[in-house]
């Protein structure tokens, strides 16, 4: 017998706002602090500190710079946080397949 979906599925990356930070930032090379705090409606001190666990578990790199004079905060994927997302995406998908509902032929 083989193990449940959801024995699969990752603490650090299943977190709503750490799944949507990894989403995001998997779908562009880089993605700014500002972007992310206003496409996940988080405060500023809340997405420091998801970006802050991503980013100690490996999934996330940080840069910090200047656009301008205005200092910024960029994030991107790393390869073990793409990786990490595949696996959580793959979990989901297992889990939702569960609980699908299977077509009923007509007449039954």
């Amino acid at each position: 017998m083989s193990a449940h979906p959801t024995s699969d599925m990752n603490d650090v990356v299943h977190q709503r706002h750490r799944l949507g930070i990894l989403t995001i930032a998997a779908e562009s090379r880089r993605v700014e602090f500002g972007y992310l705090r206003e496409a996940l409606d988080l405060t500023g001190g809340n997405l420091s500190r998801h970006i802050t666990v991503l980013n100690e578990a490996g999934l996330l790199d940080i840069e910090k710079g200047y656009e301008g004079r205005r200092p910024r905060t960029w994030v991107s994927i790393t390869g073990t946080g793409r990786a990490a997302l595949a696996a959580e995406i793959a979990a989901l998908k297992a889990l939702v397949a569960m609980h699908e509902p299977t077509e009923q032929p007509a007449g039954s």
